[in-house]
């Protein structure tokens, strides 16, 4: 966290205590939604930080390039910090578990694209919708 906070100040970004807290939370918990962080911060010990704080926290950390979104189904985005963004996600139609894998799993297809289309692909925004292997096993 030291080195963002850093960055931060060398920008001319604000180190607020509610952004570190904002941090903090998402450091702890990987991915998650603006309200996940929410309830992770209204259990620090710190005071509470409306949601708009968080959200405006979240943005500006995006902004920055220190934050990561990606829209695993059709509620809120989920964010976690950029240095673990290179993965795709894979969200479980049946149980929606969520897991991961490196980006390049999906480099034959950023490459197919590219090829037949022109089109340069972000795949660290995206998650693939399927079926885990127990609930593939139950259906």
């Amino acid at each position: 966290m030291a080195d963002l906070i850093e960055v931060m100040r060398a920008k001319g970004m604000r180190v607020t205590a509610a952004r570190r807290r904002i941090i903090a939370a998402l450091t702890h918990l990987g991915h998650a939604t603006p309200d996940a962080v929410a309830a992770a911060v209204a259990t620090d010990g710190g005071p509470d930080l409306p949601s708009s704080t968080i959200y405006r926290s979240l943005d500006a950390l995006e902004e920055l390039g220190f934050v990561s979104h990606t829209h695993l189904d059709h509620r809120a985005p989920t964010y976690h910090l950029a240095a673990h963004a290179d993965h795709v996600h894979l969200v479980c139609l049946g149980c929606g578990a969520i897991d991961q894998m490196p980006s390049a799993a999906a480099q034959d297809l950023v490459a197919l694209m590219q090829r037949e289309r022109g089109f340069r692909a972000d795949v660290t925004h995206m998650a693939i919708h399927g079926w885990c292997v127990d609930c593939e096993a139950a259906r």
